[in-house]
């Protein structure tokens, strides 16, 4: 076997190893494909459940929706929601059952209640408190910058001594230019 074609083989197999890292995800498309979400068998219900789920919590995921959440939790809160509406509960009567099950938690936006107003405002306490102490903070900082500077006089034998100082550096620079 001639000694070129051993180095040439290796660099096509390596480019090929690397073509199919890169490309394996397109290559397999079946390997990364989902099941299709469940539909009802009436639209007009879907559409109603998928559009009161989107105004709920997701339990096991936490921060998403009960309509984008493709967890087990989620796809039976759905089909429960499915079964009632068919019943022909309102919306109102399914989120109180939610509640009464689940708790407020349940809900994407809770209610103002007492037990959530730390929830609704506390953000907006933090924002004002962290301002505020930011504020007092650089005003402190002023006023300590202010006071040293007025502190910071001089007496005239150390004005003097700068002084020399200050000439004696200007002499030294123009020797090094």
């Amino acid at each position: 076997m001639k000694s070129w074609i051993l180095p040439i083989a290796r660099r096509c197999a390596l480019g090929l190893a690397v073509a199919a890292t890169l490309a394996g995800p397109a290559a397999l498309p079946a390997a990364y494909a989902k099941e299709a979400p469940e539909l009802g068998k009436n639209p007009a219900i879907e559409h109603h459940m998928m559009r009161l789920a989107a105004t709920l919590r997701c339990l096991q995921c936490q921060n998403q929706t009960l309509a984008a959440s493709e967890a087990p939790l989620a796809v039976d809160l759905r089909q429960e929601i499915r079964e009632m509406l068919a019943k022909g509960e309102t919306d109102a009567q399914i989120r109180s059952y939610l509640v009464a099950r689940y708790g407020n938690f349940v809900l994407y936006r809770p209610p103002v209640q007492d037990d959530t107003i730390l929830l609704w405002f506390g953000p907006g306490l933090l924002l004002v408190g962290g301002l505020a102490a930011l504020y007092f903070t650089l005003k402190r900082r002023a006023t300590q910058s202010l006071a040293a500077a007025s502190d910071a006089t001089l007496s005239a034998e150390d004005a003097q001594r700068a002084h020399r100082l200050l000439q004696q550096g200007a002499g030294e620079e123009s020797h090094l230019s």
